[in-house]
């Protein structure tokens, strides 16, 4: 198996005219297939493009440019014919060269962020969207396989970790391994607070601790954010009554819990 290979920038050269896409990569090639052939027919086929949309695309850059760029001749001694006008060969000749230049731009962009690979995943991360308050990004750690559901443990980072139950076929279906970089995520309700301290028995598999961070008063309930030793935040919407019951402060001690059964596993697309 070879190495991995790495990311790079890449991106296309549009010009624009008058707010309208005026020449790009496949008009370019058009029209230096024209120049070749001699013939619409020919030069759309060989760019793979329908006879159609070549002629919509000359039309467009004839009647946005100063000058004609293509002409065509039809009958006389010679038979008819298509050819570019020195405007044309011209469009050609400053295409290429800026598209040049582009490129040289976008490699030295490459070559100037230090792991690039780390940072579109990063981009990944963050186009991600659901409504749970509660988002994690780690590695899996461990594949418990039941007959019928399986344990997935994910490290979200600094010791921390997330246990979830899903469904055998929900492992199957997401190319779950060990390995694999997923997300985990948690409503702020299914969050439940408890001291630290208090010898609590319960059945739910995840207990993170860390500390209260901020605390908001939402008229009905309290978002509570924990700053989980981890690194990571942690929220839970509680009661007003539980919230004054706990105690809690900014910078008091304090643990989450909730059950594997309330974890969704997701990956990035």
């Amino acid at each position: 198996m070879g190495e991995p290979s790495s990311l790079k920038i890449s991106g296309r050269l549009w010009l624009s005219k008058d707010d309208q896409n005026f020449a790009g990569q496949s008009r370019i090639d058009l029209l230096e297939k024209i120049d070749e052939c001699g013939s619409i027919t020919k030069a759309a086929k060989a760019v793979e493009m329908s006879y159609k949309a070549a002629w919509d695309a000359i039309d467009m850059m004839n009647n946005l440019s100063d000058e004609p760029m293509v002409a065509t001749a039809t009958g006389g001694k010679g038979g008819g014919g298509t050819r570019l006008t020195e405007q044309g060969k011209k469009m050609v000749q400053v295409y290429r060269t800026m598209e040049r230049e582009h490129q040289k731009f976008l490699d030295a962009l490459g070559q100037g962020i230090d792991d690039l690979d780390s940072y579109v995943h990063l981009l990944g991360r963050l186009f991600l969207r659901t409504s749970a308050r509660n988002q994690f990004f780690g590695k899996i750690v461990c594949i418990r396989t039941g007959p019928v559901t399986a344990e997935v443990e994910l490290a979200i980072g600094k010791g921390d970790k997330i246990a979830a139950v899903i469904t055998r076929e929900s492992v199957e279906s997401l190319g779950l391994k060990i390995g694999t970089e997923a997300w985990a995520l948690v409503k702020a309700p299914w969050v439940i607070l408890t001291e630290e301290d208090e010898p609590l028995r319960t059945s739910a598999r995840n207990r993170l601790c860390g500390v209260v961070s901020r605390i908001t008063d939402g008229g009905v309930d309290t978002e509570v954010v924990v700053q989980l030793d981890g690194g990571n935040t942690l929220s839970s919407v509680i009661t007003h009554g539980s919230a004054a019951g706990l105690e809690l402060v900014e910078g008091k001690r304090i643990c989450a819990i909730f059950k594997a059964s309330s974890v969704i596993i997701g990956l990035t697309a």
